[in-house]
């Protein structure tokens, strides 16, 4: 099947030869390019719809122009999990030589520097199913890998609990070995009554005065879309003012390599065009000084990107911003929200008062003398710090 095109702009993934992987029982890999037709982003789309746990990540209007921007050597693949001809799982798999340094081969989950979650998607009631499969490829197809290793995974979800489930079946060494606390926006309160008691007095008292010093500079209006409106102009001004700041200066903003910024701009396109997308803006004389950008994966959101104007940095533009965005507690298909924050992240932790467990995996996988070696590799790791869970 031939490719689409990613994008207007003729951001095309570079031809490189495919990698090959045997198929197994359950589960096929293909090539991501031989996936990216119209035909196979409907089904894509459609097991995104009933994903067991969303993943914006992974969907197809994110995941394609990652590959497409950010695969340049083309080892990623997705492994597809069909049920009775149904598409009723996919992840992007990669095999790598190197495990955080150490010369390890392990088969590993395709996630890029600004993708939060590595949840697959796998439809409801499907997680033993898939977790099933894909334990069973890597046992009779391991080449050279060691372990599968999960990273990004949502602690306590039904698809890591799936995981611990099929792994203690099978007697399958499988421990989480890394573990980041981030928050995560999750109340039956109202925005204003969350808002208060998240907040002290005093800092409230702090953020008005902040906000009347600020419109005495000029005009100061918040911004809202659920649309496509101005999207690309939209994007311009996140993009230059977030290189503007901090991340501009340590080369980590968006803008500071075309492909992320490629990939961003596609990015919320797709996600426009499929209801996925909130944009927020507060602007000053009609010049952004706070952006953030949503994610509405429906029960949840994704706060995927924000960034602020430090020049203003005196009067919290960011903050104030953020106090917008807890309109999403009135939204009645949005249960939680997480904030794609690094742990004990300075400014949304004093808002944002749920918290979410993020963790990395590893599982044996293969025979058992493979097993066997994984588990004392794995017991060496761990060294009391991790959780052996099977």
């Amino acid at each position: 099947m031939a490719s689409l095109p990613l994008d207007q702009e003729g951001v095309q993934a570079r031809p490189v030869a495919a990698y090959p992987l045997p198929r197994a029982e359950g589960l096929s890999l293909v090539d991501w390019r031989d996936f990216s037709c119209a035909e196979a982003i409907a089904e894509w789309d459609s097991l995104a719809s009933d994903a067991a746990e969303p993943n914006p990540f992974y969907e197809s209007w994110s995941l394609l122009p990652a590959l497409a921007n950010l695969d340049r050597d083309g080892n990623a693949q997705l492994a597809l999990l069909r049920v009775e001809g149904r598409l009723c799982g996919l992840v992007p798999l990669v095999r790598t030589p190197r495990y955080y340094g150490y010369p390890l081969r392990n088969v590993t989950n395709w996630l890029h520097h600004n993708a939060f979650c590595g949840a697959p998607l796998v439809a409801k009631g499907h997680g033993r199913a898939f977790w099933t499969a894909l334990l069973h490829h890597c046992d009779t197809n391991p080449g050279g890998t060691l372990f599968l290793h999960l990273t990004h995974l949502p602690e306590h979800g039904v698809l890591h609990d799936a995981l611990r489930e099929v792994s203690a079946t099978n007697s399958r060494p499988c421990a989480i070995v890394h573990r980041e606390i981030r928050a995560m926006l999750q109340s039956s309160h109202g925005p204003d009554a969350y808002f208060e008691g998240s907040v002290s007095a005093k800092k409230r008292k702090e953020l008005r005065r902040q906000h009347s010093r600020l419109s005495e500079l000029g005009t100061l209006r918040f911004h809202r879309y659920a649309d496509s409106y101005k999207i690309d102009s939209w994007c311009d001004d996140f993009l230059a003012l977030e290189q503007s700041g901090w991340k501009g200066e340590a080369g980590s903003a968006l803008a500071c390599d075309p492909a992320t910024a490629s990939m961003f701009r596609i990015s919320l396109h797709g996600a426009s065009s499929r209801g996925r997308l909130e944009r927020l803006s507060l602007t000053l004389d009609g010049k952004p000084i706070a952006m953030l950008v949503n994610y509405l994966t429906a029960p949840g959101s994704y706060a995927f990107k924000t960034t602020f104007d430090e020049n203003f940095a005196r009067y919290s533009p960011g903050v104030l911003l953020q106090r917008e965005n807890l309109a999403l507690l009135d939204r009645r298909d949005i249960e939680w929200s997480d904030s794609c924050a690094g742990q004990d992240h300075p400014m949304i932790d004093r808002i944002w008062r749920e918290k979410r467990g993020i963790v990395r995996v590893s599982v044996g996988i293969g025979g058992h003398l493979r097993r066997s070696l994984f588990k004392q590799l794995l017991r060496r790791e761990l060294n009391g710090k991790g959780e052996l869970l099977s």
